[in-house]
């Protein structure tokens, strides 16, 4: 399978936006090469296995931001968005540096050994471990470990987004919930979510290459029997109702399920919304409200926002 390597040469104070931008175009890895991790290398050596010798020759103040695109149809207007905003970040007082991007055909076995270099164990929440299949980790008593092998197009569950939905996940689902997972990727909150107690999981995704790796993932994991993939648009697969909904997409889909969302919650379930970026915030709890859908709680982390609410 071949994808697209967007590459982008820019300074520390834009990391943060343009890793933003290439996750909202839906970016499935975004790897950054940054000089100053040589520091954490020099402090923390049994942390790494390997460190790319290309760091070495950037500058300090250089930043490398790579993602990775499927040969989808829209690929040429999502590269082309990424440059029209990578350009607009000036506007915003923001350091571009040299503001660069370039594009590069990879195949997925070449982009799955560089991505294997940078992808460590990871706790997220109190008891969930996202640990890659190659790596060896020591489980403590009261984790869950998740084996994951993301591949390169959705993800490794270290996302902020992701975080986020795990920690509501862990505070609200009860043994024998039903879960919907509503734009699975790699199936991490899926299978998060039958790792914590649910009895059924129903993960959708329109993706057919989604559908495969998180169904690939789910066997990993030895949940066939809690987790079920379906491929599709939510209203054409979804026919149940479910007592926790989660969604980890973007502000303006959410903001279009809010009106449909309580067509697949019970009575006083709990609707789990994130990857919204905190511009956004306000226009998501706006619709929410408007549905008449009560905020519990709501979650920062780094660049980004998670919603829990209930109808």
């Amino acid at each position: 399978m071949k994808w697209i390597e967007v590459k982008i040469i820019t300074s520390h104070e834009a990391v943060d936006s343009i890793s933003n931008i290439l996750h909202e175009v839906g970016a499935g890895g975004v790897v950054i090469e940054d000089p100053q991790d040589l520091e954490i290398f020099q402090k923390e050596k049994g942390n790494w296995d390997y460190i790319d010798e290309s760091l070495l020759k950037l500058e300090n103040e250089t930043v490398i931001i790579r993602g990775y695109l499927s040969e989808t149809p829209d690929l040429l207007e999502k590269i082309n968005l990424v440059r029209k905003r990578v350009e607009e970040i000036s506007q915003y007082d923001i350091n571009l540096g040299k503001g660069e991007v370039t594009t590069t055909e990879v195949h997925e076995e070449d982009w799955a050994t560089a991505w294997k270099q940078y992808y460590k164990p990871t706790k997220i929440g109190k008891h969930i471990v996202i640990k890659p299949t190659w790596e060896e980790y020591e489980k403590k008593p009261d984790e869950d470990i998740i084996e994951l092998d993301p591949g390169m197009a959705f993800g490794t569950g270290t996302h902020e987004t992701t975080q986020l939905c795990v920690e509501f996940l862990e505070e609200h689902i009860q043994s024998g919930n039903n879960v919907l997972d509503i734009g699975t990727g790699s199936g991490i909150l899926g299978i998060a979510a039958g790792k914590l107690g649910s009895s059924k999981v129903v993960a959708v995704d329109l993706d057919p290459v989604a559908v495969q790796v998180a169904r690939k993932n789910i066997t990993l994991n030895d949940l066939d029997h809690v987790v079920e993939v379906r491929e599709g648009n939510l209203f054409d697969v979804i026919h149940e109702k479910a007592d926790i909904v989660v969604a980890n997409i973007i502000a303006d889909i959410i903001i279009s399920l809010s009106k449909d969302v309580h067509k697949f919650l019970v009575d006083k379930g709990i609707f789990i919304a994130s990857g919204i970026i905190l511009d956004r915030l306000d226009d998501v709890k706006e619709a929410l409200e408007k549905q008449n859908i009560t905020i519990l709680s709501i979650k920062k982390m780094g660049e980004w926002a998670a919603i829990c609410c209930t109808i």
